[in-house]
């Protein structure tokens, strides 16, 4: 899973809680997701288009795809961060993560997810990025 180019992060710092491990304080392979949605939160925030801006706007946006691999483990207590970048907003937005121990720098995980846009009056799924998120992104980066 090569990284293109990002045209925007945010990243997060996590320390791993017990509740997130198995029985041998290892995470559990699922909650890396969850990971991932924390620091996608944050960089959606960074052009206010977070989920609540952008239902005000009339969309939601669906993750159609979730990539990940795992390259090492987190641990309980470990402290990470999780950062996302905007590889792609055309007619979709594509997000790729990476993981990495925050003492250490050893990358841990990375992964992709992809989500469009479905207007929610007539549930809808649009082909191309609404000119809202557009405008919004325009005004942090330059498209």
């Amino acid at each position: 899973m090569k990284m293109n180019k990002s045209l925007l992060s945010a990243s997060v710092d996590i320390e791993v809680p017990f509740h997130d491990c198995d029985p041998m304080r290892v995470v559990w392979h699922g909650n890396y997701a969850r990971y991932f949605e924390v620091a996608r939160c944050r960089l959606l925030d960074k052009f206010d288009a977070g989920y609540v801006s952008m239902e005000k706007l009339g969309y939601m946006w669906p993750i159609i795809d979730l990539q990940v691999k795992y390259i090492g483990s987190a641990r309980f207590g470990q402290v990470i961060e999780v950062t996302a970048h905007l590889l792609e907003y055309e007619s979709r937005l594509k997000i790729g993560y990476e993981i990495h121990d925050k003492l250490t720098g050893q990358r841990l995980t990375k992964g992709s997810t992809v989500q469009v846009a479905v207007e929610i009056a007539s549930q809808e799924m649009q082909f191309t990025t609404p000119q809202p998120l557009i405008d919004k992104l325009s005004q942090v980066i330059t498209l």
